[in-house]
């Protein structure tokens, strides 16, 4: 069977096309939008250096939990209703929220949003997996690059949508964007597409494929990608929650500091186009992670050093850095053969990779608090670079997960044949 007679059949694959870059496009306006309105947000709802910190914990924690439960769920429900409920979670806690009167139910709706943002992050490079097999670098660089454009609108916009409204009506607006998503995944969940069914997995070729236990926690692949991840993502949330606290401290008003981070937001685009075209095409994919290493290192000096001077260079240059982000991504696939793999590999790796995370955010702030100190807080995002680095060189290797797995030797002949 050639790879055309394969894919061809696949009708309504622009209707997954739509629903993967609307979703991707959604997933992060819920962690960014808040922290430019958190002085605002303080007026109605006390929150106190703890609880900031705290705030900052729960993307990764959130994304963490239950980037470990999706794969399960997928197992259970298969990707398209897994992916129906992350969305009624995620808009949900989002209208919901708005209305909690104090910090810990705030805290708490937040979780409940992030839960479904977090599966959200799970089931996208499967969905790329199985419907564009033969176009996994494309629609990833489609999907990435949605992710920094969805990543750029919430914090250019947040504030000058409160502004015209309020904080709540700024906040709780993201939760049409992923309404819109139900849209063509309610369409294709209907659709008896034959592709792919919970108890009859079926290869990305489109062959059925023999159910074969995969354990990432014996995975070489997935614990490498899972340290990269970790410290890549670590940076991330560090500047979207401390970002705009900071530059405000060092003397920039509310609207330049959370201009700052959509700037650094946006950066993510350029990059976001070009590492999944390229990167597929490098034998050692390691020269490309330490391009953007440099880029993140010459970034936290210059913001530390020099915040308030040449600002939008130093950010300019972080935001370059999130080259390593697209990267992690992409290894989902690139680092399995089959779509079952990558969402084992994208449920582990996320889960722990953003479980690992987690704690930088809050312990940024503590101590800064303690110390009274921006350079003691600043080297930590120094130990944060030498985490991903040691993770991208155990995944520079050519080698799966299911390499790692025994058992799975017929998936490897299944994808022989195609």
């Amino acid at each position: 069977m050639t790879k055309d007679s394969v894919v061809s059949p696949r009708a309504g694959r622009i209707g997954a096309l739509l629903g993967i870059l609307l979703l991707a496009l959604s997933l992060r306006a819920a962690v960014v939008s808040v922290s430019p309105l958190l002085s605002r947000i303080e007026t109605d709802i006390q929150f106190t250096e703890f609880t900031t910190g705290l705030l900052a914990m729960l993307a990764p924690i959130a994304f963490a939990v239950f980037g470990l439960l999706t794969p399960r769920l997928i197992k259970s429900f298969g990707l398209e209703t897994t992916l129906m409920i992350s969305l009624g979670l995620a808009v949900s806690g989002q209208i919901a929220r708005i209305f909690m009167p104090e910090v810990y139910s705030f805290l708490a709706l937040s979780i409940v949003t992030l839960a479904g943002y977090g599966m959200g992050n799970v089931v996208l490079p499967p969905l790329v997996k199985k419907y564009f097999p033969d176009r996994i670098g494309m629609v990833t660089s489609g999907y990435v690059t949605m992710l920094a454009i969805g990543t750029w609108m919430a914090p250019q916009f947040s504030v000058p949508l409160a502004d015209l409204t309020s904080w709540q009506m700024s906040i709780g607006s993201w939760a049409a964007l992923s309404g819109i998503v139900l849209i063509p995944w309610l369409v294709q969940l209907f659709a008896d597409r034959g592709v792919e069914r919970p108890d009859n997995p079926v290869h990305a070729s489109g062959h059925p494929q023999p159910i074969a236990k995969i354990n990432p926690w014996k995975s070489k692949v997935a614990w490498g990608l899972a340290i990269f991840l970790a410290g890549n993502s670590a940076q991330t949330y560090v500047y979207f929650t401390w970002l705009p606290p900071y530059l405000q401290n060092r003397g920039l008003d509310e609207l330049a500091a959370g201009n700052m981070l959509a700037l650094f937001a946006i950066l993510g685009l350029p990059v976001s186009l070009l590492v999944p075209l390229w990167v597929p095409r490098l034998k050692h994919p390691i020269f490309a992670v330490l391009i953007f290493t440099a880029c993140w290192v010459s970034g936290h000096l210059g913001i530390y050093l020099s915040p308030t001077q040449n600002t939008a260079v130093w950010i300019c240059l972080a935001g370059l850095g999130q080259g390593t982000f697209a990267i992690a991504l992409l290894m989902m696939n690139l680092r399995s053969r089959t779509t079952y793999g990558s969402g084992v590999l994208s449920g582990f790796a996320q889960g722990l990779g953003y479980a690992g995370a987690a704690v930088v955010p809050m312990l940024f702030g503590v101590v800064q608090k303690a110390t009274g100190s921006w350079g003691a807080a600043f080297s930590m995002l120094g130990v944060c670079v030498i985490v991903m680095l040691i993770g991208a060189f155990i995944i520079n290797s050519p080698r799966t997960i299911e390499d790692d797995s025994p058992g799975t030797e017929d998936l490897g002949k299944l994808e022989r044949i195609n």
